[in-house]
């Protein structure tokens, strides 16, 4: 079941980029201001030209598939890609392809 929630997390094409840009962060995201040691700041998101609400939607569907895990700090929400989960299922996918 967890493989299936993150082919479809990963279907569409933002999520698909924001695991990408996860991946380097100190590449995309180096204008932060916090250290990325704490993960990335939901609102560096807006890169995606989408609204707030639609990237809010899209993180959590990574979230739930738990591609990406989440650290609150005051009222920021700062994400990181979730290593384990990842290579857990590139294993399993490669297994069956």
């Amino acid at each position: 079941m967890k493989n299936d929630e993150i082919l479809k997390a990963l279907a569409h094409p933002v999520r698909l980029q924001i695991v990408h840009w996860l991946k380097n962060p100190e590449h995309y995201f180096s204008s932060q201001e916090h250290s990325l040691d704490l993960g990335v700041c939901a609102s560096q998101f807006s890169r995606c030209g989408l609204s707030q609400s639609a990237v809010s939607a899209h993180l959590a569907v990574l979230q739930r598939a738990e591609l990406v895990t989440i650290r609150r700090v005051g009222q920021w929400v700062y994400y990181k890609r979730n290593e384990d989960t990842i290579a857990s299922f590139l294993r399993d996918m490669t297994g069956i392809i």
